[in-house]
């Protein structure tokens, strides 16, 4: 049995979809399951900030890997991996096909494909360069990196400077040097389905989108998380300062920055099957799918 993966960027629709492509299948006797691949909505409590499915979604389309960890958690895409790939094998096992649906490329490509992932950092190692960059800054450690590394790292991108340093001290391979991630051979047959959108509609949706977030209790949900236990790679949940902050316009740009690095990943990965949704319903867009995945 084939697995059907869908990516594309935040706001494109794709749990709608995969919610429409799973109608379509049972009527032919299958009983699909849907495999999130988002780095984020693995954590309980962020569920308002992430766009994890709803309730009611989930009743229409049973979703594996979402809300299984607590905010406090450090997680990694290596160990997404184990969780993720462990899943799939166990649904196609049982007959049923794995819908795996996310806009995280690395934890997409995680979950289909065998890739050399870097192990979990220790968290004393984790602690240190943490206080260093508070109290020297990023433009500090970003000299310290290898300079083939440093070349490939913005000075004022924390978060990649950081994870750079961290492997760097225990003498690993920093994720940017000679990454070959997309040559990966995939575990299982797949058909990865790229949704794409005009770039105005894209927009439209995203701004919709935040707006939705806003009047449902994100900013609220946002600051309950940020004054208990949680962990760093929690807090890298999309536009959450700006949300304990109240600034939904702020927001609406990092959800906008983020969609184009997801376009970024998509036109890395080979071998997609790019279906273009502008001015499409799920319908029109479940339906092409199911066809190419019969053919």
């Amino acid at each position: 049995m084939q697995v059907l993966a869908l990516f594309g960027p935040t706001a494109v629709g794709k749990t709608a979809i995969a919610i429409a492509i799973a109608e379509r299948l049972r009527k032919t006797g299958e009983d699909p399951v849907a495999v999130s691949c988002d780095a984020l909505q693995v954590y309980r409590g962020l569920e308002t900030v992430t766009g994890a499915p709803t309730v009611h979604q989930r009743r229409l389309l049973e979703h594996r890997l979402v809300g299984v960890t607590e905010l406090s958690d450090e997680f990694s895409a290596g160990r997404f991996a184990e969780l993720a790939r462990a899943e799939i094998d166990s649904l196609l096992g049982a007959g049923r096909r794995p819908l795996v649906v996310g806009g995280t490329g690395l934890y997409m490509r995680a979950a289909l494909a065998e890739l050399d992932l870097q192990p979990p950092v220790p968290p004393e190692v984790r602690t240190g360069v943490e206080a260093d960059m508070r109290a020297r800054g990023a433009a500090s450690l970003h000299a310290e990196l290898e300079p083939d590394v440093a070349a490939r790292v913005h000075p004022n991108d924390r978060k990649r400077i950081s994870r750079a340093l961290e492997l760097q001290r225990l003498g690993h391979d920093p994720p940017e040097r000679g990454r070959e991630l997309w040559t990966a051979t995939l575990r299982h047959q797949t058909l990865l389905g790229a949704i794409v959108i005009s770039h105005e509609e894209l927009v439209n949706r995203i701004d919709s989108r935040v707006e939705a977030m806003l009047a449902a209790g994100a900013g609220q949900e946002a600051r309950v998380a940020d004054e208990g236990d949680i962990s760093r790679t929690a807090r890298a949940a999309l536009g959450f300062d700006d949300l304990i902050k109240g600034d939904g316009e702020a927001v609406k740009q990092a959800h906008r920055a983020y969609a184009k690095r997801q376009l970024t990943w998509l036109r890395k990965m080979p071998g997609t099957a790019i279906v273009d949704r502008t001015g499409r319903d799920d319908a029109s867009v479940a339906d092409e799918l199911v066809e190419r995945l019969r053919a």
